[in-house]
């Protein structure tokens, strides 16, 4: 059996954490994981590290290494004799290393998205053994689009909503290009939520700022809809987006693919919204307060802080887009693994967040 020496930026990022998890407890031709980190994330890292020990075997656990570097320096900040080292090991390389903030400035989120992946193709083209390039982009490279959005669309004139789409959609062609060149996998994900089993999760983004709002405004008699558009929500839990990464990234049929790992069946966020406050608050909607008004509120710095949430969340609202993942759904065929239904779900991604919420950590730091 041959055996998998896996290279894996983004780490101690919430995706990569599980990504990690699922390698150990599934790869039995392991050999080692490396983890490209930040100098200045080390102790952060290493407290993640305590925290996956206790979740998987010792014998495995041994295998992952720390390496420090930055994806928007030249050979990732690696140093020469390690790079040496990796450029003939590496068999598998996941990329997932961003800035993922919706409110991220231009300058760096060109930096680390573009900039950062450009250097990381290049350390992909170094490597001896490399099996698979694994990358992960996001479903809202889409930017502004409507209607149908095809796995094998890229390049169609779009628009942003902001850099952080923008970014990674020039990210994503630059990884594009390497198609034939290199074996290479694209993801392109959803917006993701806790386990579905569990609940766990490491940030109250996404959905959770609907009930960020519902908190700060849980003493009113009732509370108002946020539009009346029937935009749907592209959300999917943790462990659905890490099983079919790990299945479609080790298997010849994803070989120069890209999938869009989104909701199949996708609900109305009016629908979420609402099935969010009933469960949180025990409450109903009355009466709507349109996005127009809102979000001019929104532009006011404490208003953001006071209810912890980013006015660039608004633009999701109201994207009438229809993420098609047939791709995926055709090559994850006989593998038992399915996206849950969101709506039955939600009560135990509520209820983590009732335990947590007082947690300053697992908030975003809204500005």
């Amino acid at each position: 059996m041959n055996t998998k020496t896996y290279f894996i930026t983004g780490f101690p990022g919430f995706i990569t954490q599980n990504l990690v998890q699922k390698i150990i407890n599934s790869d039995t031709s392991l050999q080692k994981i490396y983890l490209l980190i930040l100098p200045s994330m080390l102790e952060n890292c290493q407290n993640a590290l305590d925290v996956l020990h206790k979740k998987l075997p010792s014998l495995q656990f041994s295998k992952i290494e720390l390496i420090e570097g930055d994806i928007t320096k030249p050979h990732l900040g690696i140093d020469s004799t390690k790079l040496f080292q990796l450029h003939e090991e590496v068999t598998d390389l996941f990329h997932l290393a961003a800035i993922y903030d919706l409110a991220v400035p231009k300058q760096i989120a060109y930096e680390v998205n573009v900039n950062g992946t450009i250097n990381v193709n290049k350390f992909a083209l170094s490597l001896k053994k490399l099996c698979r390039y694994t990358y992960f982009s996001t479903s809202y490279v889409s930017g502004n689009r409507e209607g149908k959005i095809l796995e094998s669309e890229l390049i169609m004139g779009q628009s942003f909503k902001n850099y952080y789409e923008e970014t990674k959609y020039y990210a994503e062609i630059e990884v594009e290009k390497l198609k034939g060149k290199l074996p290479i996998t694209i993801i392109r994900p959803g917006i993701v939520v806790g386990h579905s089993e569990t609940g766990e999760t490491s940030k109250f983004d996404g959905p959770y700022f609907i009930l960020n709002f519902f908190s700060k405004l849980r003493f009113l008699p009732f509370i108002p809809q946020l539009g009346k558009d029937n935009a749907t929500g592209n959300f999917i839990p943790i462990n659905y987006l890490i099983e079919a990464v790990y299945f479609l990234s080790q298997q010849e049929v994803g070989m120069n693919k890209t999938y869009q790992i989104t909701d199949p069946a996708p609900y109305p966020v009016q629908d979420i919204y609402k099935e969010m406050l009933s469960i949180y608050l025990n409450k109903s909607t009355f009466g709507t307060i349109p996005l127009q008004i809102v979000s001019p509120i929104l532009s006011f710095s404490k208003i953001r802080k006071m209810i912890k949430v980013e006015k660039e969340v608004l633009s999701y609202f109201n994207c009438y887009s229809e993420y098609d993942c047939t791709n995926t759904l055709n090559d994850l065929k006989g593998s038992n693994i399915s996206c849950p239904d969101f709506i039955k779900i939600l009560p135990t991604l509520t209820k983590y967040y009732q335990e947590h919420e007082h947690m300053i950590e697992k908030h975003v730091v809204v500005t």
